[in-house]
């Protein structure tokens, strides 16, 4: 049997939206590659599971990935997990899932939590589309703002606290006074969802825990996504 590699989804915040293949998963696994170790051991005592664990994050080198897939038993399987939500987006999942295929081994997908789909479900619009750009950039903002400014469609970014202020005020200088929808701590305890326009959100954000924005496509674009 070909050696498998299990993408699976864990929770944004709350334990308790982990699925039962998930867990299964998890405990039929011959190691588990997670994004910070430390983190991710918090799920897994939760669970009650004891495996090996291996980090695998964004300043990880390329040929450290080799050695994950070797310790994989013939015939076994990885299971590959990030900090919260679905392994492969906006993270260095994609580097070893990438790898993986290269090199033969089978990717299965073990769908769960996304702190990107669970924003869309409360947006309350209609979503003929959206265009997901992960993380607004440090460097290099031009072409994003550009992106943003011109598309028919809602634009959804990640972000973090201690820049949530200043990347919405930029949008405010940048794009005009458009319509959002803020999700804060998803799924926790101190779960809040903002919506408005950017200049009526931004005095009420708190800025701590982790941001998924929506922001409102442009009507007035010249170039249509949609109709």
């Amino acid at each position: 049997m070909n050696k498998q590699l299990y993408i699976v989804a864990t929770p944004i915040g709350n334990l308790s939206d982990i699925t039962i293949r998930a867990v299964e998963t998890l405990e039929n696994a011959d190691i588990i590659i997670a994004e910070d170790t430390r983190v991710s051991l918090k799920l897994l005592n939760h669970l009650a599971i004891k495996k090996p664990i291996y980090s695998f994050h964004e300043r990880s080198k390329p040929e450290a990935i080799p050695g994950l897939f070797e310790k994989i038993t013939e015939g076994g399987c990885a299971a590959l997990i990030c900090d919260a939500g679905t392994p492969g987006i906006s993270d260095p999942g994609g580097r070893i899932i990438e790898e993986a295929l290269k090199v033969g081994i089978n990717v299965v997908p073990i769908p769960g939590p996304s702190a990107l789909t669970t924003a869309l479900s409360v947006y309350g619009k209609k979503i003929p589309g959206f265009c997901f750009i992960g993380f607004i950039p440090k460097k290099g903002k031009t072409k994003t703002l550009e992106l943003i400014e011109k598309s028919d469609y809602p634009v959804i970014f990640y972000e973090s606290p201690n820049r949530i202020k200043k990347v919405l005020n930029i949008l405010l200088s940048e794009i005009g006074d458009r319509e959002v929808c803020v999700c804060r701590e998803l799924t926790k305890k101190f779960e809040t969802i903002y919506r408005g326009t950017i200049s009526e959100v931004i005095p009420q954000i708190k800025e701590k825990g982790e941001f998924v924005v929506i922001i409102t496509g442009n009507p007035k674009s010249k170039v249509k996504i949609y109709d």
